[in-house]
């Protein structure tokens, strides 16, 4: 059996996000105000991001991010770095679910006034500060291109310039061709793309949503699939690129329902080295749809809770490494926690020690499953 990894992803591996410390959510909320000038929030922010890598590297990961702590949530990049969106924002038409049972519409999204166009970098100048601060791996996250229209779909264009999405995903590629050729320009050799809809579809409510809008949810799935290829079609071959599926880092989110209704055309078609697969809790299902894994592509198994701090018994993970390798050989699984520690600034579920405390666990699991010598 191979051991520990030298390439990405590797065997103890983090889906990206941190929590912000407590005095850079108050730099931002006073930024956001208007009371703190953005050059002062820079210096907060780069000082924060200085002692996420110190922690990442302390703990024993091989890659390090940077907590996307300049962001104020995982999904905007695009929205707010391309001229052709509306200031204003409108519903979601997906919702959560809180553990209490309470839902709440996600994050409001804006319409298309306009042909897209990169004003700035979605994150391609925030690896170029995080790369000579780890002596690790630098791992850079961008949302899924997806998540331009997924959330309220077609109603996004209408009377717009764009004929139908697809001249949109045109567009939509193009930017993260852009942003792609940029980061490896810069250095990058780990990128990971966040794709929740692929995820999300999974859900029958949420298929059901997608019809009540006039669209067809399978059709939706090969056009995500054909955008997200559209857009990496021109990545070197040094860069590895992961994909992270995610129902919804907030209570139980907005989906549950195994991989079945996609896990075919996604391992087998997505243009991926790696899929990040939340499996947390029994709402992802089982590992069969682990079955249609490609012979060169890895799992990596999202085992770990970032909503609840308590740590997961060591024996409890191993058994579930090995009930994953009963459709994938254990050699091409890894584990991570299912999620992001916070996928907004906001989150404030854990204390930075209990964050701290579940990365050092999973780095310890994973020497304990495969070993830590060795590499592939």
């Amino acid at each position: 059996m191979a051991g520990m990894r030298t390439r990405p992803p590797f065997r103890a591996d983090h889906v990206g996000s941190l929590l912000r410390p407590p005095h850079l959510i108050e730099a931002r909320e006073q930024w956001m105000a208007g009371r703190l000038p953005g050059a002062d929030l820079r210096h907060v922010e780069d000082d924060c991001i200085r002692d996420a890598v110190a922690m990442q590297e302390r703990v024993g990961l091989q890659s390090s991010s940077d907590g996307e702590l300049r962001r104020s949530s995982w999904r905007d990049l695009l929205f707010e770095t391309a001229d052709g969106f509306s200031q204003e924002k409108y519903e979601s038409n997906f919702t959560f679910t809180q553990f209490s049972g309470e839902t709440n519409k996600g994050m409001p999204v804006p319409k298309v006034t306009g042909r897209l166009h990169r004003r700035h970098p979605l994150t391609a100048e925030q690896f170029a500060f995080l790369k000579p601060l780890t002596r690790q791996t630098a791992k850079a996250t961008l949302p899924s291109p997806s998540v331009s229209h997924f959330f309220r779909g077609d109603d996004m264009l209408a009377g717009l310039p764009y004929r139908d999405r697809r001249e949109y995903f045109a567009d939509v590629g193009r930017i993260y061709r852009e942003e792609i050729d940029d980061l490896a320009s810069r250095g990058c050799t780990y990128l990971q793309i966040d794709d929740v809809p692929s995820a999300v579809l999974c859900d029958p409510r949420n298929q059901a949503i997608v019809r009540a809008r006039g669209e067809h949810p399978q059709e939706l799935i090969d056009d995500y699939i054909a955008l997200h290829n559209d857009a990496v079609r021109n990545r070197p071959k040094s860069m590895a690129l992961c994909v992270h599926l995610c129902r919804g880092n907030t209570g139980h989110g907005q989906a549950s329902g195994g991989y079945e209704p996609v896990a075919e055309r996604l391992f087998r078609q997505v243009d991926a080295d790696a899929f990040f697969l939340e499996y947390d809790t029994e709402r992802a299902g089982g590992f069969e749809p682990l079955r249609f894994l490609p012979n060169d592509r890895i799992a990596v198994l999202g085992l770990m809770s970032t909503k609840l701090p308590e740590l997961e018994p060591v024996d409890q993970l191993r058994q579930r490494v090995d009930a994953a390798a009963k459709y994938v050989d254990i050699d091409r699984l890894c584990i991570s926690p299912q999620c992001g520690f916070a996928s907004s600034y906001r989150n404030t579920r854990f204390t930075l020690d209990q964050q701290e405390r579940k990365l050092a666990h999973l780095v310890a699991v994973a020497e304990r499953i495969w070993g830590a010598g060795g590499s592939t």
